[in-house]
């Protein structure tokens, strides 16, 4: 369970730290399963249904950027996923009735791995409320020099901030200034989980360290909270969307008049994708 300074701390700034969540034979299993899934890909030939590499490296690179649906596609995550003392945690923050949404592995290898500009998860799939967060799962120790989450605490009660660009398209990516002299650095040791909500704006840097920095994502929302637009995003997290606590909703609660909807000039693949594109 959440205690009391993390909760406080979640109500707010938006997010909240829990050191050693994950025991460390818990953090070794997880990780003999991402080298199994990973081992064997390249640039040029890896399932892209499964997983997005680094585009800058040979063709025969092995550097994985991101893997997709790891809960859907493999038991031992998906089993985290449903794991009683997780939901427990959840449920202070959003109630008893809880959706699981989508869940990634962002894999930020040595050297190589991408950055992630500043940005609103709830910007990409806007829901009829709020109550929705993601939980990250620190599977190697997290440092500033490997990229560590970088968040602006406080935001998460306002209204979302802009990422469209001149001509109204989403872009991914925060396109207002930021005083990011108020941003912080979520360092910590592999084990560590970060609940962070989704309308708090994060980002992380490459890593130039010599040593990987994978995180494990898994996000959750309110029963009552439903799709306010399907654009590419939201149909293709949709379909992974299953009830994991309490009972599924048949009315939609709203808690914003207005919530800005992501118009996209073109298609995609990914978070990643989107914010080169919108970069030119």
């Amino acid at each position: 369970m959440l205690d009391k300074v993390q909760l406080e701390q979640f109500s707010r700034d938006g997010y909240t730290v829990y050191p050693n969540y994950l025991s460390s034979a818990t953090v070794q299993s997880l990780l003999e399963k991402v080298e199994q899934i990973t081992d064997g890909n390249t640039l040029e030939n890896h399932d892209s249904d499964r997983m997005e590499m680094e585009p800058d490296q040979l063709n025969k690179g092995t550097a994985v950027r991101r893997l997709y649906e790891p809960c859907t596609y493999y038991e031992i995550f998906k089993d985290l996923s449903e794991d009683s003392r997780l939901l427990d945690c959840v449920e202070q923050l959003f109630g008893p009735n809880l959706l699981f949404h989508y869940s990634k592995l962002n894999m930020k290898p040595s050297s190589i791995g991408s950055k992630v500009e500043w940005h609103q998860d709830l910007s990409y799939y806007p829901l009829t409320n709020t109550d929705s967060l993601a939980v990250l799962f620190y599977l190697d120790d997290s440092s500033e020099e490997n990229g560590a989450l970088q968040l602006l605490p406080g935001h998460h009660c306002d209204p979302l901030l802009n990422h469209r660009g001149d001509h109204g398209f989403f872009q991914g990516r925060l396109t207002e200034r930021l005083d990011l002299d108020r941003s912080e650095v979520a360092i910590g040791s592999a084990g560590t989980a970060v609940f962070m909500h989704g309308m708090t704006p994060h980002a992380s840097a490459p890593n130039v360290s010599s040593k990987p920095r994978r995180t494990l994502i898994l996000s959750y929302r309110a029963a009552d909270a439903f799709p306010l637009y399907f654009g590419s995003m939201t149909v293709k997290g949709e379909k992974y969307v299953r009830l994991v606590r309490g009972e599924l909703s048949s009315e939609a609660r709203f808690d914003r008049d207005v919530f800005p909807i992501p118009l996209y000039r073109e298609d995609s693949a990914s978070l990643y994708e989107l914010q080169a594109q919108s970069r030119g």
